[in-house]
Formats: C-alpha cells, structure tokens, sequence
C-alpha cells in the first residue's frame, strides 16, 4: 500500500482525468454517436484505472475496470449510448470521486452499478444501419491474424526519464517470440540538424493477433495521449505485402478497402486514427497551491522594497544608484507578471461541475433547458474563483427551480419548450463580469415588496426603486417561494451569494423581466494581489486607485472649484457625470490644492468623477486586507505601503460608483 503523499499526488493527477471524464459523459448526453468523444471517456477510465491500481486504490481500479468495459462495448459497437447508460455512468462517476476523496462508501454499490452499467450496454438493441456492423465486430476476434502497430515516442521522450528500449522489451514480452520490430525511419533529419538527445525514430511491432488490444495499449498507458500511435488488426484475407511495408510513416496504415470488416467497426476506425502530438509540447508541473500563494507574498514584499530603494535613490541623486534601481524595477515588474500568471485561472476549470449540476437539475425539477456557456477562458486570480463556486451553484439552482418554467406553462406562455440558461463571463477593465440570464418568468416585484413589508425592511409607503426592490431577495432568510423544495425555498443561499461576492470586493446587480427572465450580474475585481495603481492626494493624506478604473484625468473647472459642495456634476461628451469631492467625503479639514484635479473613474456604463488635490503618480499597488474593525467602510477595498513606508488606502471603485449613482437619483428626484 502506498503511502498517504503518494496517494495524494494520484489525487491531484486524476483530477484532470476526472474533469474530462465528467465532460466526456454530459457531451455523449447531447451527441451520443461522436465516436471521438466515446474514445476520449475510454481512454480517460483506463488511464484512472492503471494509476489507480499502480498507487494503491485496489477497490477504485476493479471498479473502473467494470466501468470501462461498458465504454469498450459502446466503443466496439456492441452497444450504443443512451440516455440510460449516462444516468448511470453520471452516478458511478460520482463513486469513484468519493473513492478518490478518501470515503469509504458501501461496497454493495459497487456490484449494483457495475450491473446497472451491464445492463445498460446489453440491454439496448443497435440501429438498424449497424446491425451488420455489430455481427462483424463479433466475429472479427477470430479473424485477426496479428495487429499492426505503428507508433513514435515524442522527441523529448529521453529526457523525460522515458525508456523506448524498456517500452519495445515489453511489447516483446507480451507478444512473445514472434513479434518483429521494425524501425521507421523516414522522419530522420540531417546529421547537422539533429539534436543527440531526441527521438527521431519510429516503429512498426507485428502482434500476435491472439492478443486482447486492451493488452497492448496498457504498454503505453501512461504516455498515449503525447505520442502518435495506430493500431490495426490485420486479417487473414490481407496479403502479407500490405503488412510488411517497414518504411511507412504511421499515418500511412493499410487502407480500409484491404480489410473491409475493420472499416465497418467504429472502434477499429477510432483505433487507426493516430494521436496527434502537440508540435511543440509544453512540460507541465504541478505546484501545490499555498506555495504559489508563499512566491506572490514574497513578490509583494519585493515590490514594496523596490519602491522604498527607489524613494532613497530620488533623495541621494546618485546616477549609478538610479540606474541600478531602473534594472531592479524591471526585474520586479516581469517577476510580478510572471508570479501573476500562475495565479491567474481561466473559469472553464469550475465549469464542468456546473455543467453536470445544470444535468441534475433537469433531472430532478422535469424541466426541459439547454445550458450555454461563453468566455469559459476568462482568467481570473485563483482566489476568487475558488470561492465562486457555490455562489454560482446557487444561482443556477435558483434560476432552473425559481426561474424557469415547467413545459406546460411555457407552451401557455407561448414560448419554446425548451428553456434556456446561460453562463456568461467577459474582462471589462479592472472587473471580470459574469453573468446568469435565464428566459423564465421573472422576478414579481410586488411578491418581493410585500413580502419585504411583511419582515419590516420596507414600509407601505417606500419609494424605492424596482431595482433596489429585486435585489432584497438577497436578504438572509428572504424568499417569495410559495413552498420549500430540496432544492431552493428556506431563503438561505441568496443571502451566500451576497456574502461571498461582498468578501471578493465585488457587487451584484439584478435585472428582471415579467414573462421574460432574470439576468444576475456579478462585477469581481481581477485580481486581489497586486495591481497598477494611481497614487492621489486628498488634503496631506495619500490614496491609492486602480488604474485600469481609471477613464480620464481634467483640470478642475472654475464653476466647481468655486463650489465648496460635496457633490456635484459635470458635463462630459454630453452626459452629466456626478461628482465627489473627496476632502468633504473623508471630512478633510486642510486647505486644498490650487490645482484640483478630477478623476474620471468607471465600471462597465456606469462613471463618476473624484476631486482631488494632487495626482502623485503610478506604482505597484500591493493589496494588503484590512483588519475586521475597517473592512466595514466599504469604500476601501484595502491597503498598500508605499515607498516611505506610510500606509495608502485604497478606494473601492464600484463603491464610489455606487454613490455617485445615489446623487444621479437624487438630481433626478429634485428635477422631477
């Protein structure tokens, strides 16, 4: 038995496994006869298995085992995929995630899956177009008179502590003294352009046919997917001049009209399709995640003592010293973009568990929906999409249960049968914005008013705007449901997304249709470690902003500067923009700057304008998080040390929109 950190480097290895082997089974659920994707579960199980069994998870590997094969039949032609088999290997998907987790669950599921799977591939008859093809496959076995295989390592195969003599010893051990190799060389470059330590050579091994091809390609299990391979059965109708061509590139296999039965196999057809390797493969590594996090901290602390040497340099007026800053500064800034980009994740990574909860739910409510994804490559800091997860499992469970109608009330509606969820995501500027837009019936704004007067947080006689109104079912224990469900109706769970949005300094806007649908809107910031900031002052205190929020910076006009008002407007390409004067928001008693200026800052449509005394400058904004006792004023989304060694805090954007929003209402409620 392996040891618990062995185990646990298979745990981190299998979970790209597990993700495609999940993604694999919910596409088979819309495109059952894409024989590709029927391969890539295949090879995704039996990779699981051999690992599986190779570091110690006896039980998980006899159970993949029994999971496979079901994939070998549907990849054979013996059987095909229906709606019944996904269900079910959906489920036995979900042992073997608890196997991996380190649960013990009962073993009597595993006998009842592996029969609920055997059924499953036995229990449906093939097409009629495939019938032919289905009585062929069985009887081909006993045809095959050797397998043809051809294959090429990738060039840097020797380098990765792979053994090609090792691999060709074992395919002589399992083929037994008549296999013969063959080396295929037409890939071979000048003597000038080789590099000693690349493979450049090929091979063609003849098998006895007597072997299974599940024997054979356990040989390669663990490098398949990086190199090229085909494997052929050769049956006794081929000549032995067909089989016999050493010098033939592995593209080049023996064509299908030589051995017709073997065309009429899906498996046989997938099987000679060679793997395409990368053209330039890219190594990966593995790095446990608190490692990167100690790399970016530590980046921190040299970006903050980059700007302290660079203040002490701009006070000795030393030009070798400058100049050694400017290279220590440049160092700096690749070192935080690189560390950066190890931290930055695209969200397809969470993607495939809301692809199969959007299964589960139309499992369980009956509801018929297609679920679109867009901008699945959208990065984001890996904090936060960590702690996206179950907002989002929360809203998508909303949108189907509360959302979406059932069939019947649809066709009433006049609308498609099928109903439509989508998962959007998209940079603008400094924020990520993600998007949940269902086309069900909408949020009922006088539900919602009434049931916030009946928990007292709106009074008869409130004016409050409809958006304010929809967004109070983010309350906690807020809900309009006329009954509890497993799946929402108890309040809890919108209040979470509030929450955990909150802690990511990020806001959530709501905007409803009757009859139409609900669009929720998530606006996160990109990153929550170091950013480019702008460094402004505001009497003899320093602020910081971020950069990429930033618009546009105007010399204050003399209408205003001559306003001591804390707010005001100005007029900018022919939109009135709404104005803080910063000074009065932070109650700033010093006198201020003769040369104002305003920062036109903004997210998404929405802008205001910051008055300030001074723009200081750019630097890197290394946030730091306030303690509890200041993570209360919102306007601050955290701190950062400047070069001198004093503390700048930093404003929070979206907040200071948000109030520039409250005067736009107000100037519109006075004009009205």
């Amino acid at each position: 038995m392996m040891d618990a950190e062995t185990q646990e480097i298979f745990r981190q290895e299998a979970e790209a496994l597990m993700e495609a082997l999940q993604e694999g089974l919910l596409v088979l659920k819309d495109t059952p006869d894409d024989l590709e994707v029927v391969a890539g579960v295949f090879r995704a199980l039996h990779t699981i298995k051999g690992t599986g069994a190779m570091f110690g998870f006896s039980r998980l590997a006899s159970f993949v085992h029994n999971f496979e094969a079901a994939f070998e039949a549907v990849r054979s032609g013996n059987a095909v995929v229906t709606p019944e088999l996904i269900n079910v290997a959906l489920t036995a998907y979900d042992l073997i995630a608890d196997l991996l987790e380190g649960g013990e669950p009962d073993p009597s599921r595993d006998a009842e899956l592996t029969a609920a799977l055997s059924a499953a591939t036995s229990g449906e008859a093939a097409p009629a177009v495939a019938a032919a093809s289905v009585a062929d496959a069985a009887a081909a076995p006993a045809e095959i008179k050797e397998w043809d295989l051809r294959f090429r390592l990738p060039q840097d195969f020797m380098e990765i502590g792979g053994n090609p003599i090792a691999m060709l010893d074992e395919l002589r051990e399992v083929g037994g003294e008549t296999t013969m190799v063959r080396p295929l060389t037409d890939r071979l470059p000048r003597i000038a352009e080789m590099d000693a330590r690349a493979i450049y050579t090929g091979w063609q091994v003849i098998l006895p046919g007597t072997l299974k091809e599940s024997v054979i390609r356990d040989v390669f299990m663990f490098h398949e997917d990086q190199m090229e391979l085909s494997l052929d059965p050769v049956h006794a109708e081929a000549s032995a001049a067909e089989v016999a061509a050493p010098a033939a590139p592995a593209e080049a296999a023996p064509a299908a009209p030589a051995a017709p039965v073997v065309e009429a196999k899906p498996a046989t057809k997938e099987a000679s399709k060679p793997t395409k390797a990368a053209a330039a493969p890219v190594a990966q590594l593995r790095v446990a995640a608190d490692r990167v996090d100690l790399i970016m901290d530590r980046v921190g602390e040299l970006v903050i003592a980059e700007a302290r040497l660079a203040a002490i340099a701009n006070q000795l007026e030393n030009e070798a010293l400058h100049s050694v800053v400017e290279d220590i500064q440049r160092l700096a800034l690749g070192l935080r973009d690189s560390t950066m980009a190890l931290r930055m994740t695209p969200l397809s990574s969470i993607m495939g568990r809301f692809r199969r909860l959007t299964h589960d739910l139309a499992e369980s409510t009956g509801k018929t929906f297609d679920f679109v994804v867009e901008g699945e490559e959208t990065e984001l800091d890996k904090t936060v999409v960590e702690k996206l997860t179950d907002p989002l499992v929360h809203m998508l469970r909303n949108s189907v249960d509360h959302g979406l109608e059932g069939p019947e009330e649809r066709a009433e509606a006049g609308k498609p049968e099928r109903g439509l969820v989508k998962l959007s995501a998209r940079h603008a500027g400094a924020e990520v914005v993600i998007e949940i837009i269902d086309d069900g019936r909408g949020m009922n704004e006088e539900a919602i008013r009434k049931r916030a007067i009946e928990r007292g947080l709106l009074t008869e006689d409130s004016d409050v705007p409809r958006s304010e109104i929809l967004k109070m079912v983010l309350e906690p224990g807020f809900s309009t449901a006329a009954q509890v469900t497993a799946l929402s109706g108890r309040g809890v769970g919108a209040d979470v997304v509030k929450q955990a949005i909150e802690a990511l300094n990020g806001t959530i806007e709501i905007t409803s249709e009757p009859g139409q649908g609900t669009n929720f809107t998530l606006r996160l910031p990109l990153t929550l470690a170091i950013i480019e900031g702008l460094l402004i002052g505001v009497g003899t205190e320093r602020y910081a902003l971020p950069l990429l929020a930033v618009e546009q910076i105007l010399e204050l006009p003399e209408k205003l500067a001559a306003n001591d008002e804390a707010t005001g407007v100005i007029e900018l390409n022919n939109e009135l923009v709404p104005v803080l004067r910063l000074n009065k928001v932070f109650n700033r008693q010093s006198a201020t700057s003769e040369h104002q200026k305003i920062v036109i800052v903004g997210t998404n449509d929405t802008r205001v304008g910051l008055i300030v005394d001074e723009i200081i400058g750019t630097n890197q904004t290394v946030i730091k998080q306030l303690s509890p006792l200041h993570s209360r004023l919102k306007i601050f989304s955290g701190a950062t040390i400047l070069g001198d060694g004093c503390v700048a805090l930093i404003l929070d954007v979206l907040h200071l929109v948000s109030l520039g929003q409250d005067i736009e209402q107000r100037l519109k409620g006075n004009a009205a």
